[in-house]
């Protein structure tokens, strides 16, 4: 089986956010899955998505921190700041994380690790609502 559905997922400040819950309470289609993968893709170039730990917090801000320490914003170099000083460091951040992340299915749940949820990385300070796409393959849960 094939299944596909777009998502938008609600706006967020810039941060590192746990997505896993609203994608899944959006995917009551993920249940028919006996076994399978779900492949999901953010359609924006300012915002990944990246798999990382679920339970302390303060992993999502060291996130923050270091990707801003890593790519600075205002540097003399960037030609490319026509929406503001968040929008070059913000592409360069959704390049280094990615655009998608896939995680296997199984018996209609994902198998994720224990402390394992997906993130959605909002690189500016003003981002919005995000569309991902997710793609649901697999063998089907027998009746």
């Amino acid at each position: 089986m094939w299944f596909q559905k777009e998502l938008t997922l609600v706006e967020r400040p810039r941060g590192f956010h746990l997505v896993t819950q609203e994608l899944v309470g959006q995917l009551p289609e993920l249940a028919s899955v006996n076994v399978g993968l779900m492949h999901v893709f953010i359609q924006h170039t300012s915002a990944s998505l990246t798999i990382n730990e679920n339970a302390d917090p303060t992993v999502r801000g060291d996130f923050e921190r270091y990707f801003n320490r890593a790519v600075p914003e205002n540097q003399p170099y960037y030609e490319h700041t026509y929406e503001g000083s968040d929008d070059l460091p913000a592409h360069i951040k959704s390049s280094l994380l990615g655009a998608s992340v896939s995680v296997p299915v199984w018996r209609g749940r994902l198998r994720l690790g224990t402390w394992q949820g997906i993130y959605l990385c909002e690189h500016r300070n003003y981002g919005g609502p995000r569309t991902v796409v997710v793609t649901l393959q697999g063998e089907r849960q027998q009746a």
